[in-house]
């Protein structure tokens, strides 16, 4: 006993650590791939491990290669049922094998240091089956290094196993990734996290309560060793069982069921009771940037329950935050909560660079409240058109601070706002015709418009933007065309030109270029002329002119005949100008 008590403590990520694959959760996969390579012989000379932090990359590359040099009682050969130790796996899982070389490339990212691996790989084992070599965050050797490395990765000696990890797949030559055999170990699902957790408590003879489980599993993210880390950090913190109180306070998280008020606040517009709400969890020790990012990371949940109900299923998700949050998912609008989400994105910097963090996060909830309170477009044309304006520029309805009556959402046991649909004969005074379709027979033009479509279906880029942007057109008939050209223009592009319509309807065409000035505008500057014009009679509708005074800073940014199809051809590239 008092051997026992003078042991020094293995924290949980240790003591647990898989020594096979049958003790390893969330890589079946991997798993299941390796082991038949095992049973039919075809075992890869190099693996490369690739995941985020604490997947079990390193424990994988282990696990393998006790499995290369297992010696049993039947003698040594490579197999994957460990149950029972062989003669080197207990040196090889403590990571003190002579011949298995483990190395970190973050601090040996050099060409000497893999020269020493290049120079020993010429020499057998000493004691096991075959020499391996582990190289964790193998990312970060340099391109020397990488490059030593490529014709003995390719043609290793039989004896010779290499085992690669890292974190940054992207950053890895792709020389070297085809000479290796790439397992990608996933995050592990929150549900088997949580089953895992709670069958090591069991063995630990601790007590955790189910949310404290799923807080710890959320902030893991998918990692086993961080979750075994802040659980070790929980029961430490807790000083008997772990509760989601105690959780929430070491971790400096925001209770979650205030953040579901605030939220619901905040989406009434109640700004008063949600900076209430925030100073107080502020006080009790939640971070504001972590409170803000829980109000994110709710929108995100709301957004996933509106569009699969399924997602309220989530085990890492509080029993309350599964009822309530179904609730406000369908009162909430897809408008709603994507404006939200912005918001609280572009919030979630500010707090991070402000100096004082609270003041920061009680501004974005200022602002959130507003937005929140905001009629939408909708909403707003139906006042325009009723004619409820309050003062000469503000739309009734708009008001100029939150109130208590909600719009993104009602009180939770009230009815859900209906979203309002647009005026079926609100469209643009005078719309501009529509563009005159092709014939079906593009080999044979018959119209300069027919030539530009030609060249579009062609996919030549080039001669298409040179007829839409530097030909002015002075004559066309079928094989023969005048034009001029714009200052600057590229002349070559008369001999490109002739070429392709040779190739494209087999005849020679004929073009001629005038050398005196032509006042026809090329198809881009009428195309052009033509949207200034559409929006000049769009900005002359009163219904878009009481818009454009209610707000403004706004303005007109296309304008599109009720149930036209969107621009092609030179139109459409006339709006990407003006949108860049």
């Amino acid at each position: 006993m008092a051997e026992k008590a003078n042991s020094p403590y293995l924290v949980l990520a240790r003591k647990y650590r898989p020594r096979d694959f049958s003790a390893m959760i969330g890589q079946q996969a991997m798993v299941q791939t390796l082991t038949n390579a095992f049973k039919s012989g075809r075992i890869h000379h190099a693996f490369i491990l690739t995941g985020v932090r604490g997947v079990g990359k390193t424990t994988t590359a282990r696990i393998l290669a006790r499995a290369f040099n297992y010696v049993g009682k039947g003698g040594a050969a490579p197999t994957l049922d460990l149950s029972t130790p062989g003669e080197h796996c207990e040196a090889i899982i403590e990571g003190r094998h002579v011949d298995v070389l483990e190395m970190d490339a973050a601090s040996n990212t050099g060409i000497n240091d893999i020269r020493e691996i290049i120079d020993s790989v010429r020499y057998g084992p000493v004691s096991a089956p075959y020499k391996v070599y582990i190289i964790d965050e193998v990312h970060m050797l340099s391109n020397q290094a990488f490059n030593g490395l490529l014709k003995t990765l390719e043609e290793p000696p039989p004896y010779v196993k290499f085992i690669f990890a890292t974190t940054e797949i992207r950053k890895v030559p792709v020389t070297i990734l085809s000479r290796c055999q790439r397992f990608d170990l996933r995050r592990v699902p929150a549900d088997q996290m949580i089953a895992y957790l709670g069958q090591l408590l069991a063995n630990e003879s601790l007590e955790a309560e189910p949310e404290a489980i799923s807080l710890i599993v959320r902030a893991g993210e998918g990692s086993v060793r961080d979750c075994l880390s802040l659980l070790d950090q929980a029961i430490s913190y807790a000083g008997g069982k772990v509760t989601a109180e105690t959780v929430t306070r070491m971790l400096g998280l925001a209770d979650r069921t205030r953040i579901l008020d605030l939220f619901e606040e905040l989406m009434a517009g109640r700004i008063a009771d949600a900076l209430d709400n925030l100073r107080n969890q502020y006080d009790l020790g939640a971070d504001p940037e972590t409170m803000i990012a829980d109000l994110a990371n709710l929108t995100h949940v709301l957004t996933r329950m509106k569009l699969v109900p399924a997602a309220a299923d989530d085990p890492a998700l509080t029993p309350e935050e599964r009822t309530r949050g179904a609730e406000m998912a369908q009162k909430l609008n897809m408008r709603a909560l994507t404006r939200t989400w912005q918001i609280l994105q572009s919030g979630l910097e500010e707090v991070t660079r402000a100096p004082n963090a609270i003041q920061a996060a009680e501004m974005v909830l200022v602002r959130l409240a507003h937005a929140a309170d905001l009629p939408t477009p909708d909403e707003l044309i139906l006042k325009i058109n009723s004619g409820e304006t309050d003062g000469a520029n503000q739309p009734q309805g708009i008001p100029s601070q939150p109130h208590s009556a909600p719009r993104a959402l009602q009180s939770r046991p009230g009815p859900s706002l209906a979203v309002s649909q647009p005026r079926p004969d609100f469209v643009p005074a005078e719309p501009a015709p529509e563009p005159a379709k092709p014939r079906g027979n593009l080999a044979d033009p018959r119209s300069f418009a027919e030539l530009v479509v030609l060249a579009s279906a062609k996919r030549d880029l080039i001669v298409k933007d040179a007829l839409e942007a530097s030909v002015r057109l002075v004559s066309f008939e079928p094989g023969r065309m005048e034009i001029g050209l714009i200052d600057g223009a590229d002349r070559g592009i008369v001999q490109t030109l002739i070429a392709r319509l040779r190739d494209w309807t087999g005849r020679n065409w004929i073009i001629s270029v005038t050398n005196d000035e032509v006042s026809v505008p090329t198809l881009r500057e009428q195309s052009q002329a033509d949207r200034k014009a559409a929006e000049e009679r769009a900005g002359q509708d009163p219904l878009v002119r009481a818009v454009l005074d209610a707000f403004p800073k706004s303005k007109i940014v296309n304008v599109r005949q009720i149930g036209q199809v969107p621009a092609t051809g030179a139109q459409s590239d006339a709006d990407e100008e003006e949108e860049d």
